[in-house]
């Protein structure tokens, strides 16, 4: 159980999610024991979330059938193994490491990420706001569930869900990953003002204000 106590609908959906791998509507509703209009509700919500994709299969004749999946934030709901390895790794890597040569890793390991990524976008001058979809759509195919918006005259990245939640906790170190991988591709430095390790309800990035009026300098010439 994901909380202590006894499962909430959400819960028991994710849990039969992680142990059937995929499943279809009414194999969830099967499964959960409430009618199929409930379980799409909750299965609406968890997509909403980030924790829960779907996708089209061939199944015989007809139209192909929807089934819906964990995403990665949705795995690192449960304890697996694999999450324990690593953070472990990290700890063995704390211990015998300098902390600036750590936190040195995590941001080179994010620039290599961001250096995949700009090989297949445009390679065309792209205004402030092009770039920030870009960030969304790198993001979002990296687990987290993210928005941004242009709030008090700063532009805002809020990510909702980080797919490094459970290795956060114990090593924020991995927050530069994302930091790290936004101010890469937007080529500009970005500050954190909220964080979900924090307390925060979610984790958010602003652009500073010098910075957003140099692009758009750049941009008008």
């Amino acid at each position: 159980m994901l909380n202590g106590t006894s499962p909430t609908t959400r819960e028991r959906i994710l849990l039969n999610l992680l142990r059937q791998r995929q499943c279809t509507i009414n194999e969830l509703a099967k499964a959960v024991e409430i009618n199929p209009i409930s379980v799409r509700h909750h299965i609406t919500r968890l997509e909403a979330d980030g924790l829960v994709v779907s996708e089209e299969q061939r199944h015989g004749v007809g139209r192909p059938r929807k089934v819906y999946l964990l995403s990665e934030a949705g795995l690192e709901h449960f304890p697996t193994r694999y999450l324990r390895l690593t953070i472990r790794l990290l700890q063995q890597l704390k211990d015998h490491m300098p902390t600036e040569l750590v936190s040195k890793l995590f941001t080179d390991m994010a620039n290599d990420i961001a250096e995949d990524y700009a090989k297949s976008m445009p390679g065309i001058n792209l205004s402030l706001e092009q770039r920030l979809e870009l960030v969304k759509d790198v993001l979002i195919n990296e687990g987290f569930n993210v928005e941004w918006e242009l709030k008090d005259d700063r532009y805002h990245i809020r990510e909702i869900s980080c797919p490094y939640l459970h290795i956060g906790q114990n090593h924020p170190e991995v927050c530069r990953v994302d930091q790290t991988l936004i101010s890469s591709l937007l080529n500009v430095p970005v500050e954190k003002i909220q964080c979900i390790l924090d307390g925060d309800s979610h984790c958010t990035y602003v652009i500073p204000n010098e910075e957003r009026e140099l692009i758009q300098t750049e941009n008008s010439t």
